[in-house]
């Protein structure tokens, strides 16, 4: 019996003996990497499963393992990066990658037809495609940047597993400090290998079709890295093969990398992908549930308050729904409402109070200030002491949060963007004329924050 089967065998005795979110969360992408020595190494996805593998679970591994296979072996547990650091084999590392996602490191669940797209990330996206489509030929190179968490790394992914599936070029995905480290091992060399080594590090990077790199800000303080680079991008670009690249600031912020680098990041098209307003957020949460394993219906409330309290990137909003479910698993809620998410939710938002979103939250604290009903803000009242409360409110929207003036304009009754668009106009002209307006208005914002 080989490994594959003999844990296969092993993952079925456990499964009869723990419930099933304990099995999916702690054992369904465990594998057996070898027995030897008396020692059975187990692979683990996170350090997590380390801890509680071994604090929680490891008499009923012993004794599940030991009666299968009729020897008493103790236990080691290693993560993928440990196994390979571990087994790695220099001339494969230095190999040429081929058409396919593995050995272009490319994850195959990042493509086009997963990522959703939004107002804040549609130029990224149509750009990304347009690249996959014709590379070396639409925008070369493609710079992408931003924060972390907005999906860069989804659409480089994504461009390279359609260049694969569409075509025989050869794809490579790599981080920079995975560039910089084949680039200092040449130089560890010894002598009698380091010729061979330089021909596999420019068979790896140059003989390729597309290089995609991540995070090319890391290459800073790298000199010789950054020159290296340098004599890649050339070549690369030379010869009409594409170069995509990330990085968490545009190439003219990168001050810390070679002039003639920035410049050249400079010739194709850089875009920026922006955080996801709350339309984004909403329909991402909505792809998300589709797609999760534990998923069950949640409210719009649910959706909305999520939505309305993780506004920086997707990798949060993910993050939410993950602990959401693991939540009620574990306390075995049936049911997800409003109360449920934020007691689940409680120490991960941060959240003041259930709020539909950010602008109802400021049509709240305007409404008090003034004296006035939140109804009023929404009305289509326009005397004086409903009209201004309605505009500052209307003003703090737009510089407080990422919705547009037509989603404002909702929010406030329906009312047309353009009654938005004056609305921010006349308190802006307010503020420069009158201090004390200006004071009322600096309170307001200490009052939201």
């Amino acid at each position: 019996m080989n490994e594959g089967d003999l844990w296969n065998n092993f993952l079925d005795l456990i499964k009869k003996n723990i419930s099933p979110i304990s099995f999916d969360t702690w054992f369904s992408e465990t594998k057996l990497y070898k027995i030897d020595n008396g020692i059975a190494t187990i692979v683990v996805p996170m350090q997590l499963h380390k801890k509680s593998l071994i604090e929680n679970y490891i008499d009923l591994i012993s004794e599940n393992f030991n009666s299968l296979t009729g020897t008493n072996f103790e236990f080691e547990f290693l993560l993928d990066e440990e196994i390979n650091k571990e087994n790695k084999i220099e001339v494969e590392e230095s190999g040429v990658p081929f058409n396919n996602p593995v050995q272009a490191n490319l994850n195959p669940n990042y493509i086009f037809d997963t990522f959703v797209v939004g107002t804040t990330n549609r130029l990224a996206f149509t750009a990304a495609l347009a690249v996959a489509e014709k590379p070396g030929k639409a925008y070369n190179p493609l710079f992408l940047y931003g924060s972390s968490g907005l999906g860069k790394t989804h659409l480089m992914h994504a461009v390279g597993n359609f260049i694969i599936k569409n075509s025989n070029k050869k794809v490579l995905y790599v981080t920079s400090e995975r560039f910089k480290s084949d680039f200092v091992g040449i130089n560890k060399k010894d002598n009698n290998h380091n010729l061979d080594c330089v021909e596999n590090f420019k068979e790896k990077y140059r003989n390729i079709d597309i290089l995609i790199i991540d995070d090319i800000q890391f290459l800073a303080n790298a000199t010789q890295s950054q020159q290296e680079f340098f004599h890649t991008f050339n070549e690369l670009h030379q010869e009409g093969k594409q170069i995509i690249i990330s990085s968490d600031r545009s190439p003219d912020d990168l001050k810390l990398l070679e002039d003639r680098l920035r410049t050249r990041f400079n010739w194709g098209l850089a875009v920026n992908v922006f955080p996801p307003d709350y339309e984004l957020r909403v329909e991402i949460l909505r792809k998300k549930l589709s797609c999760h394993e534990l998923a069950k219906p949640l409210n719009e409330d649910v959706i909305e308050f999520i939505a309305n309290n993780c506004t920086s990137d997707v990798r949060k909003l993910e993050g939410a729904l993950n602990r959401l479910f693991a939540y009620t698993a574990m306390f075995n809620k049936e049911k997800i409402d409003l109360d449920v998410a934020m007691e689940a939710l409680n120490d991960y938002l941060n959240t003041v109070g259930y709020m539909k979103n950010n602008i109802q939250k400021i049509q709240k604290i305007v409404a008090d200030f003034f004296n006035i009903n939140v109804e009023d803000l929404s009305s289509k009242k326009r005397t004086n002491n409903i009209a201004l409360p309605r505009q500052i409110a209307m003003y703090l929207s737009r510089i407080l949060t990422d919705e547009s003036f037509p989603r404002i304009g909702m929010e406030f009754g329906g009312k047309d963007h353009t009654t938005v668009i004056h609305a921010c106009s006349k308190i802006e002209k307010e503020m420069k004329i009158n201090n004390n307006f200006k004071d009322t208005i600096e309170n307001l914002k200490k009052k939201l924050n």
